[in-house]
């Protein structure tokens, strides 16, 4: 049973699409992760709405499991633009956890889908949507064959950080994070321990960061640490700076693997087999 993993959005904070963007793309967060005929779809940026296409085109009815990492707006600003969540017969369980008290995940879409930011409001949906809040820390959807754990990540208004397992494999998904010096998250390390593969939010360099504390993101030094430290087999920098361009990348990419072999910076279209 096959457990692949899809890139269809790379980019942090918000969407730069161009030619300088090109190679490793322009969209925001948004990965598709097939457990076998199960669908997981972390995130709903900007790059959800050509996953929402491509699934279109090749199943009907569709069903999946939408994980968030949290609801600022570069994570959640595909939904209106998912062409599945408007076919009837379709069926989605949406899950977020780590909230301020008082919202969940229904409320915080609802919150972008109205007057005066949107034309229309979320009823407008004829897809089955279930709407799954929990606390980060969590196991949700422990079932036969899979398992999904989470931890909380070091984001501002809070952020879950997910590890899927599924037939002996993992992959751990760690966007929105930022650490905090000297170490290493201890709660990242735990939910990434031996992981097959983990994406983390790879958005600065160490030489940037000390002008971004308290933005709540880390760097891709970083994220070689907490592999290392949590033994990661392969690494994926993720998450990646709206001002940080294809030659940009093109350096980084070059200095993680000197620094970590294997590393992969993740890109648009990327197919990985965990």
């Amino acid at each position: 049973m096959s457990l692949t993993v899809r890139f269809w959005g790379v980019r942090g904070s918000i969407a730069v699409p161009g030619a300088s963007t090109a190679r490793y793309g322009g969209n925001t967060s948004c990965i598709e992760v097939r457990c076998g005929d199960r669908l997981f779809i972390l995130d709903a940026g900007t790059g959800i709405r050509a996953l929402g296409n491509a699934l279109i085109a090749s199943s009907t009815p569709i069903e999946a499991d939408m994980l968030f990492t949290h609801t600022h707006i570069d994570h959640v600003c595909g939904i209106p633009f998912f062409a599945p969540f408007y076919q009837p017969g379709n069926r989605f369980n949406l899950w977020l956890g780590g909230l301020s008290k008082g919202w969940g995940i229904e409320q915080a879409l609802r919150q972008i889908m109205q007057a005066p930011m949107f034309p229309v409001a979320l009823d407008i949906f004829k897809a089955d949507l279930s709407f799954k809040d929990f606390h980060s820390g969590d196991d949700i959807l422990t079932d036969s064959g899979f398992a999904i754990a989470t931890a909380p990540l070091n984001h501002p208004g809070g952020a879950t950080g997910y590890r899927i397992a599924y037939e002996g494999r993992s992959v751990a998904y760690i966007t929105d994070t930022e650490h905090r010096p000297p170490g290493q998250d201890q709660n990242i390390v735990a939910l990434c321990r031996d992981a097959d593969l983990m994406i983390y939010d790879a958005t600065y360099t160490d030489e940037e960061f000390p002008g971004y504390v308290g933005w709540g993101h880390s760097t891709w030094q970083e994220a070689i640490r907490v592999a290392d430290a949590a033994h990661v087999k392969r690494l994926v920098l993720f998450h990646h700076d709206p001002g940080h361009d294809d030659k940009f990348m093109d350096k980084v990419a070059r200095e993680a693997e000197r620094g970590r072999g294997g590393t992969i910076v993740a890109r648009e279209g990327l197919v990985l087999e965990v």
